[in-house]
């Protein structure tokens, strides 16, 4: 198909309109299934169902209308429509870090038969005026590392790379061999904790904490901690690796129903092979409550560690950030 022009202002796009949740929703979740079917994984497969749902709830829809700017769902967002029919989207996702606020631009889809017209541009760029008439300059995105063409979209806009983080999933296996080497894995004592915080900071940024579901606190040691953790039902589990007298590495698992939740720990000078070991070992205790496991970590020397413990690549995303 040949490209086309669009103006650059896309309030002078007459295809582009505000996303409509009462009606917008199920054509916007089989646009999605269909621009990411290939890249899809449970969650995401989970996702589109949650939209088709949602479509039908009448008391879900009303709420959505009410908080739609104030709470961390994809409820604002822009579409291309074309002949009726819904072929682009852009949403927007409110977040909160502390007292300043910011969004993420999320789940930007362009269906295949009308690619390479502009349309993906003229969303994202409605979509950062959006949240800068607002008030707000603080924007980011995701985008898979492979999509090259995106990421050369997104930084003509202005984004620039901060990070990239790898999805690891893994099965759990109590027979899984462990690892032959002489650092020990036992839980996380608490002499590791400031160590640990030390490593966690650094490999899961406060930068980054807007869009992450726990709170490095829950993962202190002391009587009071353990006494919270036991009101609100959430059994966290920890390791640690260590080498005679030296800590190489530390592991968390945090339960969130949706088989993710370990969060690993490792210094500049740590032995990928005590990564390995914990991962393992994760793996092998792991089994009774858990079929499968999930791992978010940066791209980084540890990567064939991971792989080595049984882990493989689901995804690696970039995260973007505007500066103008």
């Amino acid at each position: 198909m040949a490209s086309i022009t669009i103006p650059t202002r896309s309030e002078h796009h007459p295809h582009l309109r505000p996303l409509n949740i009462l009606r917008d929703l199920p054509s916007v979740a089989d646009l999605i299934e269909v621009c990411f079917s290939d890249t899809m994984d449970s969650e995401g497969r989970r996702y589109v169902q949650d939209m088709r749902r949602s479509a039908g709830d009448s008391a879900f829809l009303k709420w959505a209308n009410r908080v739609a700017e104030s709470t961390s769902l994809p409820l604002t967002g822009y579409i291309w429509e074309e002949h009726g029919h819904i072929v682009g989207n852009a949403s927007l996702v409110p977040f909160r870090q502390g007292k300043e606020r910011l969004y993420l631009i999320a789940n930007v889809a362009v269906h295949p038969d009308h690619r390479r017209k502009g349309i993906a541009r003229a969303l994202t760029e409605r979509a950062m005026q959006h949240v800068h008439e607002r008030k707000i300059d603080n924007i980011w995105l995701h985008v898979r590392s492979d999509n090259f063409a995106a990421i050369q979209l997104y930084t003509s806009l202005g984004f620039v790379e901060r990070a990239q983080r790898t999805t690891w999933q893994a099965v759990t296996d109590i027979h899984a061999q462990p690892l032959d080497t002489d650092i020990a894995v036992t839980g996380r004592h608490p002499q590791h904790w400031a160590t640990q915080l030390r490593w966690l900071m650094r490999l899961y940024p406060n930068a980054l904490a807007w869009h992450r579901d726990w709170n490095m606190t829950s993962l202190k040691p002391g009587f009071l901690n353990w006494l919270y953790l036991l009101f609100v039902d959430l059994n966290i589990r920890q390791w640690s690796a260590v080498r005679k007298d030296t800590l190489e590495a530390t592991l968390s698992w945090i339960p969130s129903g949706r088989g993710e939740g370990l969060f690993a720990g490792a210094g500049d000078r740590s032995d990928p092979d005590a990564l390995t070991a914990l991962l393992i070992q994760a793996r092998r205790e792991l089994y009774q409550q858990y079929p499968h496991i999930l791992l978010e970590f940066p791209v980084s020397r540890f990567d064939d560690a991971i792989r080595t413990a049984g882990f493989k690549p689901m995804r690696t995303l970039v995260w973007m950030q505007a500066t103008s």
